[in-house]
């Protein structure tokens, strides 16, 4: 007896896409607006310019992820439909560098308080 062989692509009608999708606006959201309220928090307490810094880094980071992202959904699509492995470049790159970013502002304010 010969094995079944799976032909179903690799994915279902779901939208398992577009919430990955809405997952990376929301990263890239979060970076971009809690980075800004954070430097201008660190700011306003007189610490260090360096913890501001750090925070307006992960802002930036998180204002180029959010402008990628439709990129980045045509790129898994283009993958998902051509067979092809996914990448995940430099988005998982600039998503970990802001969220060090935040995490070494965050421990610069909290020394430097």
């Amino acid at each position: 007896m010969r094995p079944e062989v799976n032909t179903r692509e690799p994915w279902d009608d779901g939208l398992q896409s577009e919430r990955t999708r809405l997952a990376w606006v929301r990263t890239a959201t979060a970076l971009a607006g809690g980075g800004i309220v954070a430097a201008g928090s660190a700011l306003r307490a007189g610490v260090s310019p360096v913890s501001a810094a750090a925070f307006a880094l992960a802002a930036l980071l998180g204002g180029i992820l959010l402008a990628r992202t439709g990129v980045r959904f045509a790129r898994v699509q283009g993958a998902l439909h051509g067979g092809r492995p996914l990448d995940p470049g430099a988005d998982v790159t600039l998503a970990w560098l802001g969220a060090l970013a935040v995490a070494a502002g965050a421990v610069v304010f909290v020394l430097t308080l």
